[in-house]
């Protein structure tokens, strides 16, 4: 306990160090217009830290599989399908026909359907539906991408910049509109969802062990699907995909908060989430001059992750 809380102030302090360096450093003459466009920027990293810790964690309890995330089951494929049919039908005129608001919202809606297909067509059958999951999320995930990257190639090549501005996550084009709803939404969704962490380490133990226990698993599993979905769709449609985020943080989490709790995890896991991206983005910024997105960064780092995970539970 003295090691976790040690840890907490730690995480906490250079989420502190973090932010202040990313809000005044080189802040300049013109302060009030740089502070406001890095709030901006702060309020979407913290967003979307609390959302990709709780799915991540609560996805990886309820599959009982910690190389698991909601965006390896294809959230971010039904994403990026959608907006290159949108993109398709209405070229150049997308913005006009469908705005921002309209966008970020049919995003939301598609995404939240996509998960309860999988609940419809998986657990609804039973138990024991892990690998069935495995497979119906990762070949609709692949389906969706071979869809996308055919039409991108018929699409004209000026409209195809509006869809390649949507395949990696960038917080430096935060729309301030849709900054609003996606942080009450998180925060609603997080509120409720840390009252319900208690079945989240029962649901750990498995099936039976929830059952035996008094827990209705098929109706937590649905409820925790659908805050998952609710949060992974929100943090995609506000900044974009950042496919493996969740993987690398929360068994970063794992490793350095040693502990069974879900409330302990998934709140450190924001924590290190946070610092991360923070981390990242400061560094993009200041020192690469935003050659790089950081979500590429992050991607590129997390695939060689998962592979190091996949090796090690093969060793094992």
């Amino acid at each position: 306990m003295k090691n976790i809380k040690r840890n907490y102030i730690v995480a906490s302090s250079l989420l502190i160090l973090f932010a202040a360096l990313f809000l005044f450093y080189g802040i300049g003459s013109n302060w009030e217009f740089a502070l406001k466009l890095r709030s901006l920027k702060l309020v979407a990293i913290l967003v979307v830290s609390g959302s990709a810790a709780y799915s991540t964690v609560a996805f990886q309890t309820i599959t009982n599989n910690r190389i698991l995330t909601p965006s390896i089951m294809g959230f971010e494929s039904v994403y990026l399908l959608l907006q290159t049919i949108i993109v398709y039908i209405y070229g150049d005129s997308t913005y006009k026909v469908l705005g921002s608001l309209g966008n970020f919202t049919l995003s939301i809606v598609c995404m939240i359907g996509f998960a309860f297909l999988l609940y419809l067509l998986i657990y609804k059958k039973g138990k024991d539906n892990l690998y069935l999951l495995l497979l119906v999320g990762i070949i609709l995930g692949s389906l969706f991408n071979s869809l996308s990257s055919f039409m991108q190639l018929l699409i004209d090549p000026n409209d195809y910049f509006i869809i390649q501005g949507k395949m990696f996550a960038t917080f430096n084009k935060v729309n301030a509109s849709l900054l609003w709803p996606s942080v009450i939404i998180t925060v609603v969704a997080l509120l409720y969802g840390f009252t319900q962490t208690k079945y989240l380490d029962i649901l750990s133990l498995g099936r039976d062990q929830a059952i035996n226990l008094g827990v209705n698993y098929n109706n937590k599993v649905k409820l925790f699907l659908v805050i998952i979905s609710v949060l992974a769709s929100v943090s995609t449609a506000l900044v974009g995909p950042i496919t493996f985020l969740g993987l690398l943080v929360s068994n970063l989490t794992y490793e350095i908060f040693k502990t069974y709790k879900h409330k302990v995890i998934i709140s450190a896991a924001i924590l290190v989430t946070a610092v991360t991206l923070l981390g990242g983005q400061f560094m993009m910024e200041r020192f690469f001059k935003l050659s790089i997105p950081v979500s590429a960064i992050i991607n590129m780092v997390g695939g060689v992750y998962f592979m190091y995970l996949l090796l090690r539970v093969k060793k094992l």
